[in-house]
């Protein structure tokens, strides 16, 4: 399994400045980033691992990192990238495919082989990022600019479609 020290050794080789950071408790998931960092979830990653069906009928697993905020919702990813189906991968798919423990996959060091989108509402300034790293008791940080630099994969519009249609009330026939 991938850990902090894994991902600090490759971004000091990336000449990234960044921080790992102790965390006061121990975390399960990265929904819990915000609260124990006492952080924005706006400010948080974390990386949604699914089960999809291509068009073709190809059985595939994606990767897709978003804000704690705004997780993927698999409906509006499946119409988006025009799968057919879509699913959360069970916890050991997500460990054996991306080699960080489920809920804590970091959303660096990830194989080449996974397809990986980002949400391109992630914010886009200087200001720190916080992700977890695969381990319980540690996060990172990394200056949004400089992780979008390094994340690998295609960004994705995942914002739901507002409904164009007029909305009016319909009284109920007694």
């Amino acid at each position: 399994m991938k850990d902090a020290l894994a991902i600090h050794r490759w971004l000091l080789a990336h000449q990234v400045h960044h921080e790992i950071v102790r965390l006061p408790r121990p975390m399960t998931c990265a929904e819990e980033l915000p609260d124990t960092l006492s952080a924005a979830p706006e400010r948080c990653l974390m990386v949604t691992v699914l089960e999809v069906t291509t068009r073709i009928g190809r059985e595939v697993v994606i990767a897709v990192t978003s804000t704690v905020a705004a997780p993927p919702r698999p409906g509006l990813v499946g119409e988006r990238l025009g799968l057919r189906r879509v699913r959360p991968a069970p916890a050991h798919l997500v460990n054996s495919v991306t080699d960080y423990a489920d809920g804590l996959v970091c959303p660096l060091l990830l194989p080449e082989s996974l397809p990986m989108f980002i949400d391109d509402r992630l914010i886009t300034d200087a200001e720190p990022i916080f992700m977890t790293t695969g381990e319980r008791h540690t996060a990172l940080t990394v200056g949004a600019l400089d992780l979008l630099t390094l994340l690998p994969g295609k960004m994705v519009d995942l914002r739901a479609a507002r409904s164009r249609g007029t909305r009016e009330a319909v009284a109920l026939r007694h």
